[in-house]
């Protein structure tokens, strides 16, 4: 069997031992002192139901606006459906009450013919941000996808979030070769993309950067 789809055919408990560390949680000095957080692992199918509402309502608290300005449009009844995705994983950071303060999903995939880990949402309510969290957290996807011995971590990130595309910056992404392109209209006029895809080579030496103090994404 092709490598993606046996890996998320695995059992949930059997997928986080073969690609993720024994702990998740957040180790940041800034994180245990603002905190106590706890990270959780889910599936699509295993997230509670609350959770994923929970989940829905940061997304669209943090990026409805962009989406609904993008030519992606924000439908909340698409976005649920799409968090539904069987092979969509979440890591769930939830504070010492249980509350979700943020999440990352994300898939082990194809994305035009390559083997890829890609992350489709990364939030962090205020309280859990300039924490090292941000930073955490896509660590965690990246290692699924070393793990799982795939060629790069893919993402999409909208062009006016600057914040998010300096802090992916620094982590090693830059702009995949199936980014939106810039357009020239008949008029002459250049329409500029709304949304970006990036990526970093999970193959070969670590490209972390500096340490980040900020984890505003996406």
């Amino acid at each position: 069997m092709p490598r993606i789809e046996s890996a998320n055919g695995l059992p949930l408990a059997t997928y986080r031992a073969r690609f993720l560390p024994s702990c998740l949680d957040p180790t940041s000095p800034n994180a245990r002192a603002q905190g106590p957080y706890s990270i959780s692992f889910d599936s699509s199918s295993s997230i509670r139901a609350a959770e994923l509402e929970a989940c829905l309502e940061l997304i669209a608290s943090s990026s409805a606006k962009a989406y609904a300005a993008s030519g992606i449009g924000w439908s909340v009844v698409k976005k649920r459906k799409e968090m539904k995705l069987p092979d969509l994983r979440y890591l769930l950071l939830k504070n010492a009450t249980d509350r979700i303060q943020g999440l990352l999903s994300f898939m082990l995939t194809y994305e035009d013919g390559h083997e890829v880990v890609y992350c489709y949402e990364l939030h962090l309510s205020p309280s859990a941000q300039r924490q090292g969290i941000g930073k955490h957290l896509m660590g965690l996807v990246e290692t699924v996808g070393k793990s799982a011995g795939v060629e790069k971590s893919m993402l999409t990130v909208f062009t006016e979030n600057e914040t998010a595309l300096m802090f992916y910056e620094r982590l090693g992404y830059s702009r995949d070769d199936y980014s939106p392109q810039p357009r020239k209209m008949r008029n002459g006029t250049v329409k500029m993309p709304t949304h970006l895809i990036l990526s970093k080579s999970l193959q070969g030496p670590s490209t972390d950067g500096k340490e980040l103090e900020g984890d505003e994404a996406a």
